[in-house]
């Protein structure tokens, strides 16, 4: 029995948690995690960790800086919000502490990805007497301002943008900082926010006074740079683009003329098999006109994309969670803050130009052990981004004409 086992009430014990030791798999037991964060474990029926967890976990939570090359859906988010929840449990702050002071920040990308991960955040911390506050563009200042005000916060989950309006207002300092998050760094660089990261970096104590965790999809010179920048000593743990994700996924490509894609995209849509489905085009201009064209086949389907108010984003997402709605069109950028099991299909209205999107597409179905099916609607255009798509894939794509009965008009 661990120093942990008994909550300081004495009413929740690990022992009403058993989890069986296995064969090459680490255990959340394993790493003598307060008794409150594992309650939460218990709550969300974590049992055995996912490769990057197990790889972790054991050198972030002794308060090491580390760079993770790691895809989304990898369980990434917990690992860093497991090392920060118990990082403040075992080390309390004696002493009075200000509104707009947070122990930890966590720096994200997108606002989808931000609300997950302050979602995420919220069930880790149940039984703790932790805040979590979340600042993100696209939703009400002045709300958000008066969260802020409200209680002392623990973990502040936050957009780049967002949270310099907060510094520069000064709402914000981030100077008692113990642990920054730097999620998605590849996709911050891509969207230009590295300007605003760096500021925000400055804000809080020098590297071998916090600990950084950084996280990308891929490394490149740009991203090693940083590395190299902002975080002292790390240790570099990689986890290979999940091959699982494929495994998981029926991949067809079905190629035809560009003029025949809308035709068949309605018809796969219409059909019985497609419980849910995720259809998605590389720009917004297109998602908007998906959109028109779809509901005017009488097909309902919802709208994710960076012009669209995030309100409106976060009830269409809610919608197609609880099954209301059956068919979401996205790009990539608000793609990835979709985290539903159960999606059946994927559609590739066109190939994204960036492999590494192909496989967060897909990825997107076969979650939670269930297979899904990703169909991707290839015209002339499209096919040269085939061969870079299968060299991250490490094998070849079956190329098929698309069935006859797609591309009859309905």
């Amino acid at each position: 029995m661990t120093s942990h086992s008994k909550s300081a009430n004495g009413q929740w014990s690990i022992d009403q948690f058993p989890v069986e030791p296995q064969e090459g798999k680490s255990r959340f037991h394993d790493f003598d995690l307060p008794v409150e964060l594992m309650q939460a474990v218990a709550d969300l029926g974590f049992e055995y960790c996912s490769p990057i967890q197990a790889q972790i976990l054991p050198h972030t939570l002794h308060g090491i800086d580390a760079i993770g090359k790691a895809q989304t859906g990898t369980g990434k988010t917990a690992a860093f919000l497991m090392t920060v929840i118990t990082h403040m449990l075992e080390h309390p702050v004696e002493g009075e502490r200000y509104l707009g002071e947070p122990r930890a920040t966590i720096i994200a990308p997108t606002r989808e990805l931000a609300m997950q991960i302050a979602e995420d955040a919220e069930l880790l911390t149940k039984h703790c007497d932790l805040n979590v506050a979340l600042l993100i563009g696209g939703m009400d200042y002045d709300r958000q301002l008066k969260t802020l005000h409200s209680k002392v916060v623990d973990i502040l989950v936050a957009t780049p943008g967002r949270l310099m309006d907060f510094i520069e207002r000064n709402e914000v300092q981030l100077h008692l900082v113990e642990t920054l998050v730097i999620d998605e760094a590849d996709r911050m660089l891509d969207m230009g926010f590295i300007p605003q990261v760096r500021r925000i970096v400055r804000q809080t104590p020098p590297r071998t006074h916090r600990q950084t965790l950084l996280f990308s999809a891929t490394f490149t010179p740009a991203i090693l740079e940083l590395i190299e920048r902002w975080t002292d000593n790390p240790v570099t743990i990689e986890i290979e683009p999940d091959r699982v994700a494929t495994d998981s996924v029926e991949q067809h490509i079905y190629l035809m003329s560009e003029d025949k894609k809308f035709r068949v995209l309605a018809n796969i849509l219409k059909s019985d098999v497609v419980e849910s489905a995720i259809v998605f085009a590389n720009r917004r201009d297109q998602v908007r006109r998906l959109h028109e064209q779809l509901t005017k086949r009488g097909i309902e389907c919802g709208v994710l994309s960076g012009e669209v108010a995030q309100q409106k984003r976060t009830k269409t997402l809610q919608r197609f969670k609880d099954g209301q709605l059956r068919v979401i069109v996205a790009t990539d950028v608000a793609g990835r803050g979709i985290h539903v099991d159960g999606i059946s299909h994927v559609i590739n209205f066109n190939l994204p130009e960036d492999p590494e999107d192909y496989v967060h597409r897909i990825g997107r179905t076969g979650r939670a052990g269930a297979t899904g099916t990703s169909i991707s609607l290839a015209c002339e255009s499209d096919s040269f981004m085939l061969p870079d798509i299968e060299e991250l894939l490490g094998y070849t794509l079956n190329y098929e004409q698309a069935p006859a009965h797609l591309l009859e008009k309905s």
